[in-house]
């Protein structure tokens, strides 16, 4: 068992291991101000997820290149959908569930731990599942960790890290140190170069920009002691390996790596939990969600229901390490293709920050993108156009884009420049 210091210790599972959905506890057991907490591994009775008998087959199903909502595992759905009338014996879809009924507290928790394990996430360490996105993160994150006169530091590589400036902007003193925007973000910067305010609460970052597809291999660290580094993971959670205990605040949207749109994730630090700002609407309280383990109001219980299931396939894929080297190699494929086709597919990136989760790409005579997005659509190749503030095209190739799915795109890719590189 550990001991913190810090003035506000994390919700602890402390649950026992079992293999009986119907022996968790009906109610957290652990007040918000204790100071010892124990994280043990949650199981259910099958933590290894099957495909039903009965399930529709791969055939009826198209390869979605979406930024989000996104694709999700095919095992995973197929495992909702076998569980949707009447969970685990229950009686009732988990869509009918209360959030307080001890079915759905077995759900949740179960998700805590998965995730934790996961992530390593360290115990001093709050997770929340929250809603409203991650753009209502933009707000809350400056709410919960600064006074309005307090500086705080942004470097914006893409439209996400820009908005989320904005809007800390009616919340405290938010200053760009580097921006990416002439450039048309393509580009991270040397963390070296970066002049950063002294007196900054916190430096935030977007750890993959979706839009532009710019992705932060190394993250930088605040140059204040004080400081914190804050982070919207929204499009790279749990794509790969992340310590954690280098940030003070991780948030991010679900509907791109780990679930359905509905579900927000926050991961705090214990002692930056209770500083909210007056002001502060009880739901973007940070302590107040702590308080009541993500049960405040009505959470997006399926939502959460489907990130638990994500979250088990990952774990029985072997861990974020093993994710990690499919991504890479998916991700590597394509590039590829896109560099060894002599100018006639284009990616802007510059190469060492390139994505491994969205992959924008032009083509050298732009008038053939319609086209190109067109019959990719009659091969079930679908959501391939790239977002409307940069065209051309884009390919999110997520944690469940198999790479079947990417070897399938790059054989299009080569058949259509060999029916128009002329």
């Amino acid at each position: 068992m550990a001991t913190m210091s810090a003035a506000v210790a994390p919700n602890s599972l402390l649950l026992k291991s079992t293999n009986q959905i119907g022996s968790f506890p009906t109610t957290l057991s652990r007040s918000f101000t204790e100071a010892t907490i124990v994280h043990k591994r949650i199981t259910c009775s099958s933590t290894t997820l099957q495909t039903p008998a009965t399930a529709t087959t791969s055939t009826d199903r198209v390869f979605n290149f979406a930024a989000g909502p996104a694709i999700l595992p095919e095992n995973v759905l197929l495992k909702a959908q076998s569980e949707l009338y009447n969970w685990h014996g229950s009686g009732m879809s988990v869509m009918e569930m209360s959030h307080r009924g001890k079915e759905f507290l077995s759900i949740i928790q179960k998700a805590e731990s998965d995730l934790r394990t996961l992530l390593n996430i360290p115990e001093n360490y709050y997770v929340l599942f929250l809603q409203g996105g991650a753009t209502t993160q933009f707000a809350a994150v400056p709410l919960n960790l600064c006074n309005p006169d307090d500086p705080v530091d942004y470097i914006v590589t893409g439209s996400w890290g820009d908005k989320a400036f904005k809007e800390a902007s009616k919340y405290c003193k938010p200053k760009t140190i580097w921006s990416g925007k002439s450039e048309k973000y393509v580009n991270i910067p040397s963390f070296g170069a970066l002049e950063q305010t002294p007196e900054a609460k916190y430096l935030h970052i977007c750890g993959n920009e979706t839009i532009h597809g710019v992705e932060f291999k190394d993250y930088p660290v605040p140059t204040n002691g004080n400081s914190l580094l804050v982070a919207d993971m929204s499009s790279n959670f749990c794509s790969k390996p992340v310590d954690v205990s280098k940030f003070g605040l991780i948030y991010a949207g679900a509907q791109k790596n780990v679930g359905p749109s509905g579900v927000t994730i926050v991961i705090i630090r214990s002692d930056l939990i209770g500083n909210a700002q007056p002001d502060t609407p009880v739901m973007l309280d940070y302590k107040i969600h702590a308080e009541n383990n993500s049960l405040y109001n009505t959470p997006p219980c399926f939502g959460i229901y489907m990130c638990g299931l994500v979250f088990e396939d990952l774990i029985a894929q072997g861990g974020l390490s093993e994710v990690e080297k499919k991504n890479v190699k998916k991700a590597q494929i394509l590039y590829d293709t896109i560099n060894g086709s002599k100018g006639f597919f284009r990616c802007p990136v510059e190469t060492s920050v390139r994505s491994l989760m969205n992959v924008p790409f032009t083509l050298a005579k732009p008038e053939l993108e319609a086209e190109f997005v067109k019959e990719a659509a009659k091969e079930k190749m679908v959501q391939l156009k790239g977002h409307r503030s940069v065209g051309g095209m884009r390919a999110s190739i997520y944690n469940a884009m198999p790479l079947a799915g990417v070897e399938k795109l790059v054989a299009f890719m080569k058949d259509f420049q060999a029916r128009h590189d002329k």
